[in-house]
């Protein structure tokens, strides 16, 4: 009896982890000892409500029982936290953290990239990545048509990035749409404004992606350039050609529009990861160490090894559960 209680509570022993496989999407947020721990920056905390709501449109929900657990990674500069096994679809590269030291994974399943500079990045450590570009940050118009409206009440605003919103207050800088608020309030105040300058990447994204023009000015040297100019040639345009202060920003106007096929980048969408294969097949690959790759790309390698009969047959393999 005293056993058969343990088993019971060891069931149910993790409050904070699940004890089922799931998928993690990744999304960043400022550590301890950052002085901003504690509070979610809006642009990577889009990531989860990104995909969650791609999920959601398939009748999903990431709190899933899934066979192969692992991280997706969608929205923001965070490639360096990657791992071997991990799903990509729309992250990019840093440009802080390019050092072979920082990018310790050997095998990545990579549905889309943000960028042709991030993809480049991948390809020189023998990781392929496909021609499908785009941050996933752009979608918000078509995951949520009729949400959010341009209202263009303000002249303009400014969107710093996370590290340039102590400086903009500092020096009292108008309409300034804090990156520290909820995604929900930071989309709502960029769409006030009729013209955007931003040294926050999504602050551009979310701008360009309602057809506000946007300016990127460099207000501080943090943040090196390769996420901005990932972006802007990964929309069918030039590096990303930036002002020195929001007086220059407001001067320069707004940049050339971006050209992105949002279709590609949802097809892309890696929504297999939720429709796994039948549990023996799961059991096989997991086995043969092949859930790198690709769902169709798994299939393949499992039917040169012929372990998928059945689903060649047009059965279901046997499960177990």
């Amino acid at each position: 009896m005293r056993l058969g209680l343990r088993r019971l509570l060891r069931t149910f022993r993790a409050e904070n982890a699940p004890d089922f496989p799931e998928i993690e999407a990744f999304s960043w947020s400022p550590p301890p000892g950052h002085r901003n721990f504690g509070y979610r920056n809006f642009g990577d905390h889009l990531a989860r409500v990104i995909v969650s709501k791609v999920l959601a449109d398939h009748g999903h929900l990431l709190e899933e029982e899934v066979v192969r657990p692992c991280r997706l990674f969608s929205v923001g500069s965070v490639m360096h936290f990657a791992r071997s096994g991990d799903v990509v679809w729309g992250s990019g590269v840093n440009g802080k953290e390019m050092d072979d030291s920082r990018h310790v994974y050997e095998h990545l399943d990579v549905r889309a990239v943000r960028g042709p500079l991030t993809r480049e990045f991948l390809g020189k450590r023998g990781i392929a990545a496909p021609e499908v570009f785009g941050d996933p940050a752009l979608l918000l118009p078509h995951l949520f048509p009729g949400r959010f409206i341009r209202t263009g009440t303000k002249s303009h605003v400014v969107v710093p990035n996370l590290h340039d919103l102590k400086t903009v207050v500092k020096q009292g800088v108008a309409d300034v749409v804090s990156p520290l608020q909820s995604w929900n309030r930071c989309v709502e105040q960029i769409l006030q404004a009729q013209f955007v300058v931003a040294s926050s990447l999504h602050g551009i994204v979310i701008a360009e992606a309602f057809g506000i023009p946007a300016r990127y000015v460099r207000l501080s040297e943090w943040e090196k350039p390769f996420k901005y100019d990932d972006y802007a040639l990964g929309t069918g345009r030039d590096r990303m050609e930036f002002a020195r202060s929001i007086e220059e920003a407001l001067e320069m106007g707004g940049m050339k529009p971006p050209s992105f096929d949002h279709k590609a980048l949802l097809a892309a969408f890696p929504i297999d990861l939720w429709r796994p294969v039948g549990t023996c097949s799961a059991i096989v690959a997991n086995a043969l160490g092949v859930w790198h790759s690709s769902g169709d790309a798994c299939l393949q390698q499992l039917r040169k090894v012929g372990q998928c009969d059945a689903l060649d047959h047009g059965r279901d393999v046997e499960r177990t559960d």
